[in-house]
């Protein structure tokens, strides 16, 4: 059988502190990074799933990718007579 325990002694709680000079204070840690590779095959899946204003601001910008699909689309196109 279980017996309540009437009165329980704590032991008063001591701080105990280290001059400032002392104290040693944590060192910042440099931020994580994670690199992402994609592969071959999702890549060009998400430059088929891109429109046409994301292509020419990508060629814009330089882009050699997204200029080779502007020139493509533009030869296919073209009428031929």
């Amino acid at each position: 059988m279980i017996t309540p325990v009437s009165s329980a002694t704590h032991a008063p709680a001591t701080v105990q502190s280290k001059p400032a000079t002392q104290q040693t204070q944590a060192k910042p840690q440099a931020a994580r990074t994670d690199t992402v590779t994609i592969s071959a095959a999702k890549q060009i899946v998400q430059e088929s799933l891109e429109n046409s204003l994301q292509t020419a601001k990508e060629a814009a910008s330089g882009d050699l990718q997204a200029k080779r699909l502007l020139a493509r689309e533009a030869a296919d196109h073209v009428q031929v007579k």
